[in-house]
C-alpha cells in the first residue's frame, strides 16, 4: 500500500480535547487498526480519504502527496479516489442495486437512471453475484448482499485503496463470521490494498497482515 502518514489534529468541546497524533508507514496490503470506541480510529480514516483536515502533517499514498500543510496540499476526496465503506454501507434505500453501484461513476449527485446500461456496472454485478438482486432495494437485501453491493459501488471507480470502518459491527456473531470470509476472498482476489478499523480482535486475525493499535489518539504498539 505505501501508506505515509504523519498528523496531528485537535478536536474541542467545551472544555474537553481530545489530539491525535498519528505517524505511521506501511507497505502492508491489509493494514487493520484496532484500539476501543474513542481512540481517534475513525478520525485518522477520516484524514486518509479527505474528509477531515489535519492541523499538521501529511499523508502520502504509493507515492501521492494527498495532503501537506507545509506545501499546502490538500487533494479534494473525490481526487483521492479512495473507496470508503461506512459502518451500515450507506446505500441509498430508494435506489436499486443497480443504481447504487451505478452511483460510484458518477460526478455530483444526480440518481442513475433505474435501468443504467454500464459495462462496468454489469461487471460488478456478475463478480459479486447480485445479477439476481440487480432490481431489488436495500431494504429487500441480507446482510451480505448489501455489503457486497457497497464494495462494488466503492470499487466501480477503480480507487488506490479500500478504506473500512468497523465493517462487520452491526452483524451478528454467524453473519461477521460469513462476511469475513467473504471480504477476504474478495480482496485476494481484487488485490486492492485494505485498511480496516476495527475494536475486534477476530478482524486482526483475519485481515491483518500488519496489525496497529491505536488508544487515546497515538498509536501504542504494533505487529507484524
Amino acid at each position: 500500500m505505501q501508506l505515509d502518514l504523519d498528523i496531528h489534529k485537535t478536536l474541542r468541546s467545551g472544555r474537553r480535547a481530545f489530539d491525535l497524533q498519528v505517524s505511521l508507514r506501511s507497505d502492508s496490503q491489509r493494514l487493520v487498526i484496532l484500539g476501543p470506541s474513542g481512540a481517534g480510529k475513525s478520525l485518522l480514516l477520516k484524514a486518509i480519504a479527505g474528509l477531515m483536515t489535519p492541523e499538521q502533517g501529511h499523508v502520502r499514498l504509493g507515492g501521492c502527496t494527498l495532503f501537506d500543510s507545509a506545501a499546502r496540499i490538500n487533494m479534494a476526496p473525490q481526487r483521492r479516489r479512495m473507496a470508503y465503506l461506512f459502518q451500515d454501507y450507506a446505500l441509498f434505500p430508494h435506489l436499486n442495486v443497480r443504481q447504487n453501484i451505478a452511483f460510484g461513476l458518477r460526478r455530483g449527485w444526480l440518481n442513475p437512471p433505474r435501468r443504467t446500461d454500464h459495462a462496468a456496472v454489469e461487471h460488478w454485478l456478475d463478480a459479486f453475484e447480485l445479477r439476481a438482486v440487480a432490481e431489488q432495494y436495500p431494504a429487500e437485501l441480507s446482510g451480505g448482499q448489501r455489503q457486497r453491493t457497497a464494495l462494488a459501488r466503492a470499487l466501480i471507480a477503480e480507487p488506490r485503496a479500500l478504506l473500512l470502518d468497523e465493517p462487520f459491527a452491526a452483524l451478528d456473531a454467524h453473519l461477521r463470521r460469513h462476511m469475513r470470509a467473504e471480504l477476504d476472498t474478495l480482496q485476494r482476489r481484487l488485490q486492492v490494498p485494505m485498511l480496516l478499523i476495527s475494536h475486534d480482535p477476530e478482524d486482526a486475525e483475519a485481515f491483518g497482515d500488519q496489525v496497529l493499535y491505536l488508544d487515546n489518539g497515538r498509536l501504542t504498539s504494533a505487529v507484524g
